[in-house]
C-alpha cells in the first residue's frame, strides 16, 4: 500500500504528542509509587486510552477488542507484532501482570512502575534458571487475582510471520493448570515494530476460545499456535 505525504505528516504528529504525553504523566503519576498497586494499574489505564484517543485522531487508527478479556486470574498468551500489544492491554486488564525482559528495567518510569506493579522479569540468558523463576513469580501473581500476560514467540515478528514458540507458556500451562486465553491482534500492520508511521485503519485484539487445561504439552502447542496465527493471518485482511 502507497503511503503519502499526509500519513508521514499524521505520523509525526502523533510520535510527538505521544511522548509529550507519556513525558507529563510520568511526572503525574510519579507519587504513585507510594500508593498500593492496583492503583498505579489503574493510571495506566487512563494514560492507555490518551494514546487511544490520539491514535484515532491523528492517524486515523482506531482500536477494537473482540472476544471476553478475563477478569480475574487467567492466563494469557498473547501474538506479538509491536510494543502497542503491551501496553494496549491495560485498557481491558484490571490487574495486568507482564513476562518482561529485565533490560526494560535500566528504562527511567518505565521500569519504576514495572517494579511498583510486580511485573514478572525474567533474563532471558538465564536458562533453566529462569524458567523456575518465571514459573514461581507467575504462579504467585496468578494467586493474587493477577492476569499473567505472555508472548509465546518471546519477541515481536513482522505481520504475516509465525516465531518460535517458546518453552515458558507451556511450562506455565503445566504448573499453573489453568486455561489460557490465546489473543490474536493485526496491530503490526498500523503500528510498525520500528520505525514512526502509523498507518490508518482498525487494530483488533481479540481474545479467542480458551484452551482447557491438562492436554499433553505437544497438543497445547499446536492448538495454542495454530489458533493465534490463524486468527492473526485473518485480522490482516481488514
Amino acid at each position: 500500500m502507497t503511503v503519502g505525504p499526509v500519513t508521514y505528516l499524521r505520523s509525526l504528529i502523533f510520535v510527538a504528542l505521544f511522548y509529550l504525553w507519556s513525558a507529563v504523566l510520568a511526572f503525574v503519576y510519579a507519587p504513585l509509587v507510594l500508593a498500593p498497586p492496583l492503583w498505579m494499574l489503574a493510571a495506566f489505564r487512563g494514560w492507555t486510552l490518551g494514546v487511544f484517543a490520539l491514535l484515532r485522531i491523528c492517524c486515523g487508527v482506531r482500536v477494537e477488542l473482540r472476544g471476553r478479556p478475563p477478569e480475574g486470574a487467567a492466563l494469557i498468551a498473547a501474538k506479538h507484532q509491536c510494543m502497542f500489544d503491551v501496553f494496549a492491554q491495560f485498557a481491558w486488564l484490571p490487574r495486568n501482570c507482564f513476562v518482561m525482559k529485565k533490560e526494560l528495567l535500566w528504562i527511567p518510569f518505565i521500569g519504576w512502575y514495572s517494579r511498583k506493579t510486580r511485573m514478572i522479569v525474567i533474563d532471558r540468558a538465564g536458562g533453566a534458571q529462569a524458567l523456575r523463576d518465571l514459573i514461581r513469580v507467575a504462579r504467585a501473581r496468578f494467586e493474587e487475582g493477577r492476569q499473567v500476560v505472555i508472548f509465546p514467540e518471546g519477541t515481536r515478528g513482522a505481520p504475516g510471520t509465525t516465531g518460535a514458540y517458546q518453552p515458558g507458556i507451556a511450562a506455565l500451562y503445566r504448573d499453573l493448570g489453568a486455561p489460557v486465553c490465546p489473543v490474536a491482534t493485526n496491530s503490526g500492520a498500523h503500528w510498525p515494530a520500528h520505525g514512526f508511521l502509523r498507518k490508518p485503519g482498525v487494530i483488533v485484539f481479540e481474545y479467542l476460545e480458551p484452551i482447557p487445561p491438562g492436554l499433553p504439552r505437544a497438543e497445547f502447542m499446536r492448538r495454542l499456535q495454530s489458533a493465534i496465527e490463524e486468527a492473526s493471518t485473518r485480522l490482516l485482511a481488514l
